[in-house]
């Protein structure tokens, strides 16, 4: 089943549908453009843009294509963000080693992956449970409350803090610089955006993990990032090269942030949007694991991700030459009819909501994958021992933003069971 494409959507020439027009994710109105270059283009170029020209991979097989295709489509070439952002001089530049190629990717991600490893994440699942209990207990019954500043993003910082070891007091500083790593123009459509201060604001996060990366050397190994950083022979110098430094702490403190943060804020809309779905939860809460899947492919808090292609290459019946701009919607290939049935609604028992291309797909999937859906299986259990339901009471307000599929707002009103 397929939804009616909009006419304000038709009557835009094909070679003019440009989904990187941020307004589109903040009014939550991209879906027909999606629709529509997934039935007649789904390898799409745009001469012209806020973001120069790129071409736009929007199925779930093409997607999945591109992104397991590292040997020709590049991460490091230019980036994974559909930004070419220019860095003036005398200005660092982050490097980070999602947006490197092998063999140098791997060598870095290993250095932190153990982390998230099967056995570490089994013994982060009390903690995680003490935090959502606390949380939920304090929250205010029978008020309207914004359920993003007070679980969505309460969580996410605490579980930050504890992942780098960092000053529990200061959590929420982890949030705003994650919130204004992605704050460019070009992703959120703002041109008033001071870069400067956005610069400064992102030397006070480098300057605080570097004096606690300093705090930490010579000490006994411990169980955090920076910890396994510094243990680690391919990273144990890394302070010593401020971009990569920088660039690796801002990716994990983004990837740790927005991802959890923005499903878990999707969920509760998508359960009120489809209340049929909220009492199929409420019937039978073993479908929880199962609907955080769905939660991620239905929320997909990463937009998109970018590539280079590094050699001229045939693409769904597309020329990619050398040297293009590449850029995989996951948004879109989550909504890919071909794939998912009745694509727009959330179906917490959806047989393949694990197909999703929310994380991505080869070298680059994403590290953090398993804990996000931990923290959200976790906080969706506790959820329904303790409320009926989450009620959205007011509009919900987004983020003008084509990179991460950000909420601002969620008015809600708790119902106790």
């Amino acid at each position: 089943m397929t939804t009616p494409i909009h006419d304000d959507v038709i009557g835009v020439p094909l070679e003019e549908l440009d989904v990187s027009r941020p307004e589109i994710y903040q009014n939550d109105t991209w879906q027909p453009w999606f629709e529509r270059l997934r039935k007649e283009a789904p390898v799409h170029f745009v001469a012209d843009s806020a973001n120069g020209p790129f071409w736009s991979v929007t199925s779930h097989q093409l997607i999945k294509e591109v992104d397991t295709n590292n040997s020709i489509f590049s991460s490091e070439k230019g980036g994974i963000s559909i930004v070419d952002l220019v860095t003036p001089e005398g200005q660092i530049q982050g490097k980070n080693f999602i947006a490197m190629d092998e063999p140098d990717h791997a060598k870095q991600r290993l250095a932190v992956s153990p982390s998230v490893a099967p056995k570490n994440l089994a013994e982060f699942e009390p903690l995680i449970r003490k935090n959502v209990i606390d949380i939920l207990e304090n929250l205010p019954v029978g008020e309207t409350f914004n359920w993003v500043q007070e679980v969505s993003i309460e969580l996410t910082a605490r579980m930050l803090a504890t992942l780098f070891d960092f000053p529990y007091e200061q959590r929420r500083k982890l949030v705003h610089w994650s919130d204004i790593a992605t704050a460019v123009p070009q992703v959120t459509g703002d041109d008033s955006i001071d870069m400067q201060e956005r610069y400064d604001e992102l030397m006070g996060c480098a300057a605080a993990f570097y004096n606690l990366w300093m705090a930490k050397a010579g000490q006994p190994p411990s169980f955090d990032l920076i910890s396994m950083l510094q243990n680690n022979p391919e990273t144990a110098r890394m302070n010593e090269d401020p971009e990569l430094f920088l660039g690796n702490i801002i990716l994990l403190i983004v990837g740790g942030n927005d991802t959890t943060r923005n499903s878990i804020s999707g969920g509760v809309i998508g359960l009120n949007k489809y209340p049929d779905q909220y009492q199929k939860l409420r019937d039978n809460p073993g479908l929880i694991p199962n609907m955080v899947a769905e939660i991620v492919r239905w929320q997909t808090p990463v937009i998109h991700m970018r590539r280079t292609a590094l050699e001229d290459y045939e693409l769904g019946g597309k020329h990619i030459k050398k040297g293009d701009k590449v850029v995989m919607w996951y948004l879109s290939g989550n909504r890919d009819e071909t794939v998912f049935e009745d694509p727009e609604k959330l179906i917490i028992d959806r047989p393949n909501a694990r197909a999703h291309v929310a994380f991505g797909f080869g070298v680059h999937r994403c590290m953090g994958n398993r804990l996000a859906e931990m923290q959200l299986r976790v906080l969706w259990e506790e959820i329904m021992k303790r409320f009926h339901q989450v009620e959205v009471v007011g509009d919900v307000e987004r983020l003008s933003n084509n990179f991460i599929r950000g909420i601002k707002d969620v008015p809600v009103r708790l119902h106790p069971i």
